[in-house]
């Protein structure tokens, strides 16, 4: 069952709007995620399998070892970009 309301159609919006900001992908990745992460909690956004599967794919992008502080880039941001397209087309379903 899809979530419905005005608070669900905030949290896509707001997950939709990191994929437009200026700044890095990867950045804008760990934000948009703790968004969602945050919308999934409070019972906004319902958790679907496939949400989790691409956010587990996603996940490694954002993890990856580096020095602190360090940007990441390359692979990294291509994997973030790409999977967090499915998640924004997913989000409809969620």
């Amino acid at each position: 069952m899809t979530s419905e309301g005005p608070a669900a159609d905030a949290a896509r919006a707001a997950f939709r709007a990191h994929l437009e900001a200026k700044g890095h992908v990867v950045d804008n990745a760990r934000a948009a995620v703790a968004d969602l992460e945050t919308a999934f909690a409070a019972g906004t956004l319902q958790r679907t399998p496939a949400l989790d599967r691409m956010l587990g794919d996603l996940a490694p992008a954002l993890d990856a070892d580096g020095d602190a502080g360090a940007r990441l880039g390359g692979k990294s941001a291509e994997a973030a970009r790409f999977i967090l397209r499915a998640i924004s087309r997913a989000l409809d379903e969620a």
